[in-house]
């Protein structure tokens, strides 16, 4: 996990592909989980995925962040975009199969 208050698209889209979870909050929060490990430099934080939040376990503070249905799933299920579609596979071939006309 990576915590800021920006990312470019590109590198969003990189550390997701590498399991990354690059997690966007307001420049208010991050200065305040900066100050928290600046007095505690063993502060932790709490990244709940499904939940799509993260708190400040020192202040209790939390934040709720954005992330793309899909690259959410891939993250809780461990899977990269070919695992993915593997895992769908009988999804697939059950929706060509409806579909002789195109494939």
């Amino acid at each position: 996990m990576v915590v800021s208050s920006f990312f470019a698209d590109i590198f969003r889209n990189n550390a997701l592909n590498n399991g990354i979870l690059p997690v966007v909050v307001s420049e208010k929060f991050l200065g305040e989980l900066f100050t928290s490990v600046g007095q505690d430099p063993q502060a932790t934080v709490t990244v709940n995925l499904e939940e799509q939040f993260i708190r400040n376990n020192q202040t209790g503070n939390r934040e709720p962040f954005d992330i793309n249905p899909y690259k959410k799933e891939c993250l809780l299920k461990g899977l990269d975009d070919i695992d993915f579609l593997l895992s769908n596979k009988e999804k697939i071939e059950a929706y060509e199969k409806n579909r002789p006309y195109v494939y």
